[in-house]
Formats: C-alpha cells, structure tokens, sequence
C-alpha cells in the first residue's frame, strides 16, 4: 500500500491515508496516454462537415451540346464538378469518429495516470474540502494555501455543491466528481487534489474494473 500524507486547506498534515500500490504506484506506461486521450478527442469531433456532390446541387439534367462536331469536351451535365455551381467531387460526409479503445487499456492508463502524478510529487490528498460558502476568492486562497500549481484538478464528491460552484469561473482550475475522473484531464492539469473520500472512490473505482475483467477474461 502507499502512504499517502493528508493535510487539511492551510497544508497542515492531520494524518495519513493507505492507497493501494495498483492504482496509485502502478507502472507509468505513457504510450497508453496516446491510445486513450486519441480516442477521447476523437470522440468529442462534431462531424457533420458535408457538401454537396454533382447529384445533390439544383440544374438540368440536359446535355449541353451535342457529343461530337463541337470541338468542346464531351461533357453531359452542368452539375460536374468542373462547372462553377456544381457539385463537389469527393465532399466530406457526415460520420461518427468516436471509438472506444479496449477496457484494460483505458483502465491502465487511468492508473498509469494517477501513479504519475503520486511519483512526481504533483498529488494532494486533503481531509475534506469544506468551503463556508460559494465564494471563488475563498477557493483560490484555499490552493494557494496548498501550494498547488497553475492549473489544478480537484476531485471531489458530487455533492460538493460549493466547491463546484465556486471553482466554475476558474480558467485555470477544473473540478470533478470521482466518476468523472479521466486520462485526459488529468494530464492537462499540473497538480491533482484529492479530498480523502475521492481517493478512496477513485481506488474503488479502478480496483472493480480491474477484478472485472480478471472474471471476465477467466470465464
């Protein structure tokens, strides 16, 4: 197990919490960070880029001119795509670009993730993240109390309703429920607070998937 020191908002140590070495001291195996953080930016593509081909643009469907005795090219429609006003000849389409990379390779580099950000030092675990009231100056005081760097992800429960009204005018700061929690926006983010429930959430969390799919894989 890591020990893991927990300090209260002034960064005094009030005690210490045991997370387990699978998902805070696992392997950092970076190349998994690409697989996934591809896919979740693939997944957040809007596309619905489309244009028109020759069929689908307004003209007559007449033959311009006869085939042979002209001396012009043998052209049968005002709508192909050499003539202005005329359709495109390869336009995109409309398609769906999100893919879901396989189960254990999202789960390791969640963990991979989380492992990082405990070697390197970049890891806060508070007792509880307790704002008096919705107040964003109160919130900054707080991270700055604990030393935290520019751009901070604090996790924490959903029911945190201060917490997560008063970070939301933050540009550099984000916040996240223990379920939400995800590869790309832990590594976006310098430094990772976590209040001693969402720790213990997050290990639950990642603990089920892995023991999920070890039964899954044995059946």
């Amino acid at each position: 197990m890591a020990t893991v020191d927990v300090y209260n908002l002034k960064r005094e140590k009030v005690g210490t919490v045991d997370l387990a070495d699978e998902v805070f001291a696992a392997e950092v195996k970076e190349h998994l960070f690409y697989e996934v953080v591809k896919a979740q930016l693939a997944s957040k593509r809007q596309g619905s880029a489309t244009a028109k081909n020759r069929s689908a643009v307004s003209g007559s469907t007449k033959k311009l001119y006869k085939q042979k005795g002209t001396g012009n090219a043998r052209h049968g429609s005002i709508r192909a795509p050499i003539y202005v006003g005329g359709g495109q000849a390869h336009p995109p389409r409309n398609r769906d670009w999100s893919y879901r990379p396989p189960r254990q390779v999202r789960l390791g580099a969640l963990r991979s993730a989380l492992s990082k950000f405990q070697k390197e030092g970049r890891l806060v675990v508070v007792d509880r993240f307790e704002l008096a009231e919705i107040k964003t100056k109160g919130l900054l005081q707080a991270l700055g109390a604990l030393k935290t760097e520019r751009h901070t992800l604090v996790v924490d429960v959903a029911a945190n309703e201060n917490l997560r009204l008063s970070i939301r005018n933050c540009a550099d700061h984000q916040f996240l429920p223990p379920e939400g929690v995800n590869v790309y926006d832990l590594l976006r983010h310098d430094t990772l607070v976590l209040s001693k429930d969402a720790a213990k959430a997050l290990e639950t969390r990642c603990l089920a998937k892995a023991n999920g799919g070890e039964k899954a894989g044995a059946k």
